[in-house]
């Protein structure tokens, strides 16, 4: 054995060892058993918050309701105040109090959710659906930053700690390099270039600290799986009231701290549902634009035929769609039954076969339009393959690719097809037409913003006018810069393809929160 196989063969033994190491490793640091307590009603001696008490009811894996109980502990406490004026728990409000906007001494992540009510009831109340984000990546760091935090107070406690010791997390994190460092000696006595030799080297090395990123997290203490029974048994209590789970937030009023709780641990499944601070929902957004909150219901025109299409992109398109529909339409009155011949069991496997000369035919004349328009890629190669794969196998002189191709002119699936790659045709080059005219100007506030898939495809913007409780999003060009989620513009938009030509902000949003304030400043 050489010396390089040799240090090939003593990586992976590494790794072999490594990964060992690794699984008792997850084996020693694992949750112990938490052996819930009596069932029973009383919180305890100085009882952890219900935000500390979704982690430990959680397993220490995750705070999923943390936001929503801590809200409903607020209120409970009386820093907020919830209001259901009818019978749907949906359109609940929440207030805040006086003692709320004078509030001191809470714990941080009291605070940030304190915060973040207030910025959404601004004007003294807000639906209990404005709190949610209008942006996920802002939705996500605010619920990490808030984790933290409930974590933070868990550790101090002495409820929870880091999954691995500082000795051991190292010691696995630096071994992790060790068999990649083999491979790449390796690589480069064995004449590889060094970009190749690092590549080689890299390659375990990302796999085994991605195994060993994905594992850290928090772990329970003795204390904590002792305090875990105890809030086991509270949750045993109040699940055997059986109306408790479809609980309202309004009904805080009643149950007290017993609702905040209930939501930490998952027995409310209502208002953890309602009492979102995540994304909310993409397709219905509350907006206070215009001066009263209302629902916004939102349409994403994914598939609208020229939607964020510029003038030149539009005359691609017509052009595209017309070559289609000139293909297909010579293809099918030039076709004739002597192009192809039937094969059968006693046949020399000719590839003149009806099914193979219609696909054939057809997936051509698309692709041409594909090439004109611009749109031909190597998935649209394979996507042509695959449509021609059902003529290849037809054989017998009976069938209807057999019948189809003996018939003489157009076949109804050809006409078809013809009518609307025209009507596609006409409708791109309306729409270009239309680009000529003067933009339309706009004013409002913006609900939402998302990316597209596609690179440089245009982004999202749903804006509210205020004078409609339904709107369907924009097309803003994906280089724009200076427009966020909440801020107020004024957009110069083309109403035909959606598409916004310029855009000026009114107000700018504020970088805690939806609210706006005033600045003068333009994004185009």
């Amino acid at each position: 054995m050489t010396h390089i196989e040799q240090l090939y063969w003593g990586g992976a033994a590494l790794i072999v060892l490594w990964l060992v190491a690794f699984g008792l490793a997850l084996v020693a640091t694992r949750n112990g058993v938490v052996t819930p307590g009596p069932a029973t009603q009383e919180f305890g001696d100085a009882p952890e918050s219900p935000a500390v008490v979704s982690l430990l009811g959680n397993g220490w894996r995750g705070v999923r309701y943390a936001a929503a109980a801590t809200l409903l502990d607020l209120a409970a406490r009386g820093f907020l105040e919830l209001r259901q004026p009818g019978d749907d728990p949906a359109r609940s409000s929440v207030h805040v109090t006086e003692a709320g906007r004078t509030a001191t001494g809470l714990m941080p992540y009291e605070q940030r959710v304190l915060a973040r009510v207030a910025a959404r009831a601004a004007n003294g109340a807000a639906p209990i659906g404005a709190i949610a984000f209008r942006d996920d990546k802002r939705a996500a760091a605010w619920n990490a930053e808030l984790r933290k935090e409930i974590i933070a107070e868990a550790r101090l406690r002495g409820l929870s700690r880091f999954r691995y010791p500082r000795l051991l997390a190292s010691a696995l994190m630096f071994s992790a390099f060790v068999p990649g460092a083999l491979f790449t000696v390796a690589a480069v006595m064995g004449g590889h270039n060094l970009r190749a030799a690092f590549a080689v080297g890299a390659a375990p090395a990302a796999v085994l600290i991605f195994l060993l990123a994905k594992s850290v997290g928090e772990r329970a203490t003795p204390q904590g799986l002792e305090r875990a029974g105890h809030w086991a048994g509270l949750r045993a209590w109040l699940t055997a009231h059986d109306d408790f789970a479809r609980l309202p937030p309004a009904a805080v009023t009643v149950w007290d701290r017993y609702l905040a709780y209930g939501t930490a641990l998952g027995v409310t499944s209502l208002t953890g549902r309602l009492l979102g601070f995540d994304s909310g929902d993409r397709r219905r957004v509350w907006s206070s634009y215009g001066g009263t909150w209302r629902p916004v219901r939102i349409r994403y025109p994914r598939l609208r035929p020229g939607f964020g299409a510029s003038t030149s992109r539009l005359l691609y398109l017509a052009a595209g769609a017309g070559v289609v529909a000139a293909a297909l339409c010579a293809f099918a009155v030039l076709r004739q039954p002597d192009w192809s011949v039937v094969a059968d069991a006693h046949g020399d496997g000719s590839l003149r076969r009806p099914g193979l000369v219609l696909s054939a035919g057809w997936v051509v004349s698309v692709l041409l339009g594909l090439v004109v328009a611009g749109r031909i890629s190597r998935w649209t190669l394979l996507a042509a393959f695959l449509a021609m794969m059902p003529g290849n196998f037809v054989s017998g002189s009976h069938g209807w690719f057999v019948d189809a191709a003996a018939q003489e002119g157009p076949l109804p699936v050809e006409v078809v097809a013809i009518t609307v790659f025209g009507a596609l045709t006409v409708f791109f080059l309306v729409l270009a037409c239309l680009e000529r005219r003067e933009p339309d100007t706009i004013t409002g506030e913006v609900l939402r913003m998302e990316a597209r898939k596609g690179e440089g495809a245009a982004r999202f913007l749903v804006l509210d006018e205020g004078d409609t409780d339904l709107t369907t999003a924009w097309a803003l060009p994906a280089a724009s810069q200076g427009i966020a989620t909440g801020a107020q513009v004024r957009l110069r938009v083309s109403r035909g393809t959606r598409v916004i030509r310029s855009a000026e902000l009114v107000k700018a949003a504020m970088p805690g929160g939806d609210r706006v304030k005033p600045v003068r400043q333009d994004a185009s």
